[in-house]
């Protein structure tokens, strides 16, 4: 009976091996540094009075390994799923790429959903387009993609996706990590860029006043160049130019500082995300062998083989 059941499960185990695909695993790890150097602490008081923060204080909802769960979100994968990449000279969206690579489509067509297409805006997807899509994002958190830190010390971060499909693999690696690197410094670094946005426009639109300010002065003692020194009336125009000028150049070079120390505080925000192994073809394959395979199959089949044997004979001594 042991070796029967070695053979049957040698006979299993190379059958199995023939029918496996090769998996490809592309691989993509990079480092995060979110550290924030302490050569602001001289312009911490004045950004203060500013009403600006100069990032002393770390951390919020996107601190620390909170990356690593964006990596499985379904709006990051669906916003990598439906953008395009280049397969042997063609463009193509992923989630098309990765429906044909798992034979979705039959599947599908026996359930009647022939005529689902993803090549449309998201906000016109269907109701059954919407349900698939989600299906899709969780058979890959489930099957191709693991997001982990190997060394829980460093901040290094790997990204690994498996498929069946090589070039599937690599581009789907390369677009994930892009686009959630990119939504994480976006996050960030959204309250200063918006400060920024918003101080940079009031110094345009201060500087606008300004320079109108200079040309009223210049328009004013124009009208009078010759003014009679008894009259001290007409100087009333240009004084009141002047005066408007000192204004606004005060306001602006307030504005300006405020400004440069906002530029600062968003560059102190903006984390450091560096990739240092990023996949490359071909890409490392992982195949059974039939050898492995026979080997494999002929001692799980031995094992089962044994385990029955020593149940059955306890088994009787129990119920003797």
């Amino acid at each position: 009976m042991l070796i029967i059941c070695a053979i049957i499960g040698s006979i299993v185990g190379v059958l199995y091996a023939l029918h496996k695909k090769t998996v490809y695993t592309a691989t993509c790890s990079f480092v995060l540094d979110e550290s924030k150097a302490s050569g602001l602490s001289q312009y911490a008081g004045l950004a203060s009075i500013a009403g600006i923060d100069l990032g002393s204080n770390g951390g919020g909802v996107f601190a620390g390994d909170n990356i690593i769960a964006l990596y499985t979100s379904r709006t990051m994968l669906a916003k990598t799923l439906l953008d395009t990449a280049n397969f042997n000279g063609k463009s193509e969206l992923l989630i098309n790429r990765y429906v044909d690579a798992q034979q979705l489509r039959k599947h599908w067509s026996k359930k009647g959903l022939n005529n689902v297409q993803f090549n449309i805006p998201f906000e016109k997807f269907s109701r059954a387009e919407d349900s698939l899509l989600i299906d899709i994002i969780t058979g890959i958190n489930k099957k191709i993609l693991l997001v982990s830190k190997p060394d829980k010390k460093l901040d290094i971060i790997n990204v690994d996706v498996h498929s069946g499909d090589e070039l599937f693999a690599l581009n789907f690696n390369q677009k994930l990590v892009a686009t959630v690197n990119d939504f994480y410094i976006r996050t960030k670094t959204k309250k200063s860029a918006d400060n920024v946005a918003v101080l940079q426009k009031q110094v345009d639109s201060v500087r606008q006043v300004l320079n109108a300010s200079i040309g009223g002065v210049a328009s004013a003692l124009d009208a009078f160049p010759n003014a009679n020194p008894a009259l001290l009336s007409l100087r009333v125009p240009s004084q009141r130019r002047q005066v408007d000028v000192q204004a606004s150049s005060s306001i602006y070079a307030e504005l300006v500082k405020n400004l440069e120390l906002a530029k600062i505080s968003l560059r102190q925000e903006t984390p450091l995300i560096q990739v240092i192994d990023g996949p490359l073809l071909p890409l490392p394959a992982e195949k059974l062998g039939k050898l492995k395979g026979l080997l494999l199959g002929g001692f799980v089949g031995l094992f089962v083989a044994v385990a029955y044997l020593s149940f059955a004979r306890v088994w009787a001594f129990v119920t003797r």
